[in-house]
């Protein structure tokens, strides 16, 4: 996949057929959507390509507003790579961007990028104010020499569902990892480096590695246990785990949120290494003990359960 924000100075555009959208997450919603400019892009012999954009818009137009990420940047790029769509047309989005027509927008896109046909989103709108609706796109293609083409939207089993970004993180912040998984068709997961922490996990038996995740704005799912899957991006040995989002209440952590992991099986220091963090189950509640022994002995009892979960979901 080539990734584009600008033109080489003098590079022809080669003609395309794109589809418009931020695509947080890249889930098989968005899959299906890129799947049908593939299949368009090859009956016109032209190359496929996704136009997204860097920041999450309403962040650039409102900077007191803290999106939820599915995905970071860079994230999204490498699950674009995974559909085999030809072009990531990643732009930055500006004020100044914000302020094009839907019109406007698309004849840069004709003019500067190549795009011969344009695929929409069956619930898709862009454009300032995204005042305007398919059939506006219809007939300013129209106009440039633009086909515009109506997606079909994705259906699961048969049924119309909803695989949206928003239902996704409504699942997660209920800590529904697995129907999460069902809609993004992957695990998904959280990337940050090891930090020092309270070190008292490995007082009672369980050393747990804290993780400061990476992307300021990514969603944490609901405070809990889970099952996990972990891979050490050095070396990309992977690791069943459990990991507890939270506050600690045994521990009088205060309002501060924790992400701690124990890796089964792992011996060595993982200080200042990065770790990706795969959501298999959430388990259970995180939950207040009257002293280190009873917090022990549930985690003893949660490491068996995890354990014979992941084995059977291998």
């Amino acid at each position: 996949m080539r990734r584009l924000t600008t033109l080489p100075q003098g590079e022809i555009p080669m003609p395309v057929v794109a589809t418009i959208g931020f695509f947080d997450g890249v889930h098989l919603g968005h899959r299906c959507l890129i799947d049908q400019v593939k299949e368009v892009a090859a009956r016109k012999g032209m190359a496929s390509a996704v136009v997204t954009f860097s920041q999450h818009p309403r962040r650039v137009m409102q900077c007191s507003f803290s999106p939820a990420l599915l995905t970071s940047a860079t994230e999204k790029q490498e699950l674009l790579e995974t559909t085999g769509i030809d072009e990531c047309i990643m732009l930055d989005f500006t004020p100044q961007l914000a302020l094009l027509s839907a019109g406007q927008f698309m004849k840069q896109l004709h003019d500067r990028y190549g795009v011969q046909a344009l695929v929409i989103g069956y619930d898709h709108r862009f454009g300032h104010n995204r005042s305007e609706g398919f059939e506006d796109y219809v007939r300013y293609g129209a106009q440039l020499g633009m086909e515009v083409i109506q997606a079909q939207p994705l259906t699961l089993e048969g049924e119309s569902a909803t695989a949206s970004s928003s239902r996704i993180r409504q699942l997660l912040l209920q800590g529904d990892v697995e129907q999460a998984t069902r809609l993004l068709g992957y695990r998904y997961f959280l990337q940050g480096e090891v930090e020092s922490g309270y070190q008292v996990g490995r007082t009672i038996g369980f050393p747990t590695a804290n993780i400061r995740v990476e992307e300021e704005f990514k969603l944490i799912p609901a405070p809990g246990v889970y099952a996990v899957q972990v891979t050490t991006l050095d070396n990309g040995k992977r690791f069943g785990g459990m990991l507890c989002i939270g506050h600690r209440p045994t521990l009088g952590n205060g309002h501060k949120l924790s992400i701690e992991v124990h890796l089964f099986d792992y011996t060595g220091n993982l200080y200042h290494q990065p770790l990706r963090v795969e959501f298999v189950r959430f388990t259970r509640n995180e939950q207040r003990f009257n002293s280190l022994e009873q917090l022990r002995q549930r985690i003893s009892l949660d490491e068996k359960e995890i354990r014979t979960l992941l084995k059977n979901n291998e």
